[in-house]
């Protein structure tokens, strides 16, 4: 796998935000991914130092259309935290 099958898109939203002052990154990744491929994903595609990588499985919601239900696409989510000095700047760089 290379690194951008592995790392899917940044996660934008106004918690991962206030993450990135601590200099935590959240990214959707490939549900087989481990943390050392992950790791090795981010350090070649933005060049940067990863010093922790905590990972988590989210569950699809249920959601319904009419009177019918459904569930949404269960995906693996990855919180990438990176070496003092190093910066992603997520809304240009992918």
């Amino acid at each position: 796998m290379n690194a951008h099958q592995i790392i899917i898109r940044p996660l934008i939203t106004e918690k991962n935000t206030n993450l990135m002052s601590l200099n935590k990154y959240s990214f959707e990744v490939d549900k087989s991914a481990s943390k050392p491929q992950i790791s090795a994903a981010i350090s070649e595609i933005f060049n940067v130092t990863v010093t922790d990588v905590a990972t988590m499985n989210v569950r699809g919601k249920l959601r319904r259309r009419g009177m019918r239900y459904g569930y949404t696409s269960s995906w693996k989510k990855a919180i990438v935290t990176l070496a003092a000095g190093d910066t992603i700047d997520v809304f240009q760089d992918m």
